[in-house]
């Protein structure tokens, strides 16, 4: 039997300046990231994966590096059909400007989602950032995108806080919760109900299972079966280069073996999604 086949709905391009990360010295930690887009490619052949969301590359505290690199992967999009990419967008008001460069790409070919995160800054009740996240769900909405967001337990990224996104834009917006909801926390609380609530109120809400704590993807497994639903709102992600591809995906085959299940969220519902 042929294995299924592979689709990544998260990882980066670009390389990052060097950051003196928690007071060290200036590091890369993200050892495998890539520059350039052939780079990129050989990676894509290796693992065998057939489809991908590219997203830049950020982490380091100066979004105007992420932004930077909104353009390498639009053209990355444009050059392969196996590649669609995200835009980098930024929650905090002093971005605006980026975020205007960075939204006139969002009806460029191949463009199926805006990115953003919390780390850098901004919450998604921080009365400061609203401006910036009704131009980003308006912009998804009119161009039909997915808004990409990044979960990890605690502070602006914590799920209870990032949640309220779904709440108020899930009806009319796809929204991707990347890492599961982050963290032991954001696993329990997703699993445990949220997401399948979600689901059920006709919420537009899916997940991936990086960076995912052994038993989360199993459990979610399991309770995907238990209500039922939401088989088609999970799908695989690498996060490479900040993820491990290997790992992540013998975390997800392991709790999904063969099958259907393990058809969908290998590659049919991110068909469905980015296509």
């Amino acid at each position: 039997m042929p294995p299924t086949p592979l689709a990544d709905a998260h990882r980066h391009l670009g390389r990052l300046p060097a950051h003196s990360f928690y007071g060290g010295p200036p590091v890369n930690p993200d050892v495998n990231a890539r520059a350039e887009i052939s780079e990129l490619m050989d990676d894509l052949a290796r693992e065998r994966t057939e489809r991908a969301l590219v997203i830049p590359n950020y982490g380091v505290p100066d979004p105007a590096s992420s932004f930077a690199l909104n353009e390498l992967v639009v053209e990355a999009a444009t050059k392969d059909e196996r590649v669609v990419c995200g835009l980098w967008v930024s929650p905090r008001e002093q971005d605006a400007a980026l975020n205007d460069t960075a939204l006139a790409l969002a009806g460029e070919a191949g463009v199926k989602a805006l990115k953003t995160s919390f780390l850098l800054g901004g919450g998604a009740d921080d009365p400061a950032s609203q401006p910036q996240l009704t131009r980003i769900f308006d912009t998804a909405r009119s161009h039909d995108l997915v808004v990409h967001i990044h979960t990890s337990p605690g502070a602006a990224s914590d799920i209870d806080r990032v949640g309220t996104l779904v709440d108020r834009y899930g009806d009319d917006v796809k929204i991707h919760l990347v890492h599961l909801g982050g963290g032991m926390s954001g696993h329990i609380k997703l699993i445990s109900g949220r997401f399948f609530d979600w689901i059920r109120a006709g919420k537009q809400v899916y997940t991936d299972t990086s960076w995912a704590i052994g038993f989360a993807p199993r459990w979610l497994a399991a309770e995907i079966d238990r209500h039922g639903l939401g088989h088609d709102r999970v799908l695989f992600a690498s996060d490479e280069p900040w993820g491990d591809h290997a790992g992540e995906l013998a975390r997800l085959d392991n709790a999904v073996a063969d099958g259907e299940l393990a058809q969908m969220m290998r590659y049919d519902n991110f068909h469905r999604l980015y296509a």
